[in-house]
């Protein structure tokens, strides 16, 4: 669909409104915002939000940021609640109980944070993919927990500093290799998964959302939303902060449809990852003398996964 992206931005109402409590310079309401945005004029949504920093900031009684239909579910269950609601609307509307006759659809879009989403929800979200619901689940990837107070989850990278996975003189940080729950989506053989940012390059963000929300069957979006307080950046650098994560290509933009992959973004010079960690205070550790050894162990692994998905983009569009 041709577009201009300012006029999108510029007339379309904001679904996700301001005035909600999430933090300056915070990747998750650019992220609602922007793909609610995606929405077509006269559509509706149904949004289910498992608990977590979104949820707590944007529903808060008697007030919300959301104008459409809006569940706050538990921690563990929003690919769930979110399957459940449009597994009623179909038998609804096969039963004749639910007539529509303005000619505009219902889209059933889920989000959840990387601690309700990697971990703690992943079984209702595998289990909401792979029974086929048409429902968009978007999970909006700060890599920790960070509402309950910067834990690690299995999103958070290697070496992070966070309070249950503290950088001092017995270990450097988090020790182990972060899931990438993207490929674990493609391998539901989806047919649509994308990754993208908050922040950066909206246009990109905007053209995956709306993809997402009108391929029929089940779709994944994984957008990574820097948090300033669990990451330690300046509020005023969350444009730079997913710059980096794009150029370094700790985060790749690519999107897999129809069993095919795609990178949306290769960078026309790959920057060091250096560049992405130092601004960081989570990772100030590993720029102490005596510490290189780390630096390189994150680029080698950031390499290797980069080349992996450039591997993949060949093989299956040969």
């Amino acid at each position: 669909m041709a577009y201009n992206l300012k006029e999108v931005v510029a007339k379309k109402p904001s679904r996700f409104t301001s005035g909600h409590r999430m933090c300056a310079g915070c990747g998750a309401p650019p992220v609602a915002r922007m793909i609610l945005r995606a929405l077509h004029d006269g559509d509706k949504a149904v949004v289910a939000n498992s608990t977590g920093c979104m949820e707590v900031s944007t529903c808060i009684y008697p007030y919300s940021a959301w104008t459409d239909s809006y569940i706050h579910t538990a921690f563990e269950c929003a690919g769930a609640t979110c399957s459940g609601v449009e597994a009623a609307y179909k038998s609804l509307k096969r039963q004749g109980k639910l007539v529509e006759n303005d000619g505009s659809q219902t889209k059933f879009i889920s989000f959840g944070g990387d601690g309700g989403t990697y971990d703690i929800g992943l079984q209702s979200l595998s289990g909401a993919m792979e029974r086929g619901h048409d429902m968009t689940y978007v999970c909006y990837d700060n890599g920790a927990y960070m509402n309950t107070g910067i834990q690690r989850s299995s999103a958070t990278p290697k070496f992070a500093d966070t309070t249950t996975s503290p950088a001092g003189t017995v270990i450097p940080g988090k020790m182990q290799s972060r899931k990438d729950l993207t490929l674990i989506m493609c391998s539901h053989h989806l047919p649509y998964v994308a990754q993208t940012l908050a922040m950066g390059n909206f246009k990109d963000l905007y053209e995956k959302a709306e993809k997402a929300i009108y391929t029929e069957g089940p779709t994944f979006l994984n957008v990574l939303a820097p948090c300033p307080r669990g990451w330690g950046y300046n509020t005023e650098d969350l444009m730079l902060i997913n710059k980096l994560a794009a150029d370094t290509c700790y985060w790749p933009i690519y999107e897999f449809e129809n069993g095919k992959y795609h990178v949306s973004y290769k960078p026309a010079k790959k920057l060091p990852i250096e560049e992405f960690l130092r601004p960081q205070k989570r990772f100030k550790h590993m720029f102490k003398p005596g510490n290189e050894w780390m630096i390189k162990a994150f680029q080698d692994e950031v390499d290797k996964r980069w080349q992996e998905l450039l591997n993949l983009e060949e093989i299956t569009n040969r």
